[in-house]
């Protein structure tokens, strides 16, 4: 999604949670400043080569995730698999390494590092609630690279594809790297919360999918197995 349709979105989300757009831009600056030590570039060109013209499959943390990584087992050796934060820790329980990790840190840093030292691209993602787990973690992770929900022309090192959640960035990530077909596993929007979810605060996570559920619709052509 371009910028100046993202921030329309934007704005209407931070006026509906509260959200402070200095902060994001605070948080922007310290993701930017460690990604100082590492190779973006190349990292986003491994990230690329997994993405364009390939199918991809996102995996989100919602309670139909474990039965949907089952059923859906074999497509999804063949596909490029990419992990909505908490959804890492369920694939790496089913012996599965994802490519790509969409994370804002909220989810088991353990398994989000132990995806990274198995290779998995990790996609950190700064906003105004998680500026000390950035500060805490975000130099241990090798194959990185940094979003931000701002304008990403103001930072060196930093993308913003458009997206709210772990989840629908992860889709507007692919569908910004040309992936020729999209699947979304694990996207529940019924209220109930996933246990891979991680979250502490029932009602804004529903909230916050409610704000997913919608964004989605944005991207075309979008394939839920369920």
């Amino acid at each position: 999604m371009e910028y100046e349709k993202w921030k329309i979105f934007y704005r209407s989300i931070i006026n509906d949670f509260g959200y402070s757009e200095d902060e994001d831009i605070e948080s922007a600056k310290i993701l930017d400043n460690i990604l100082r030590n590492k190779d973006v570039d190349v990292v986003f060109e491994r990230l690329r080569s997994l993405i364009n013209g390939k199918e991809v499959v996102v995996f989100g943390a919602g309670p139909s995730l474990l039965k949907s990584i089952d059923k859906y087992r074999k497509l999804i050796e063949r596909l490029t698999k990419i992990s909505a934060d908490g959804a890492t820790s369920a694939l790496l329980e089913k012996g599965i390494t994802p490519d790509i990790v969409i994370t804002d840190l909220d989810g088991k840093i353990e398994d989000l590092l132990k995806a990274d030292e198995e290779g998995s691209i990790v996609v950190i993602h700064a906003h105004g609630d998680n500026m000390d787990k950035i500060k805490e973690f975000g130099s241990k992770f090798s194959n990185t690279i940094g979003t931000t929900q701002v304008d990403s022309s103001k930072f060196e090192r930093l993308f913003n594809f458009g997206g709210f959640t772990d989840g629908d960035r992860a889709a507007f990530l692919a569908k910004a790297l040309n992936a020729s077909k999209i699947y979304l596993i694990g996207f529940d929007f019924d209220g109930e919360i996933g246990e891979y979810s991680f979250t502490r605060d029932i009602a804004i996570k529903r909230k916050k999918l409610e704000w997913c559920r919608r964004l989605l619709k944005e991207i075309d052509d979008l394939v839920f197995l369920t």
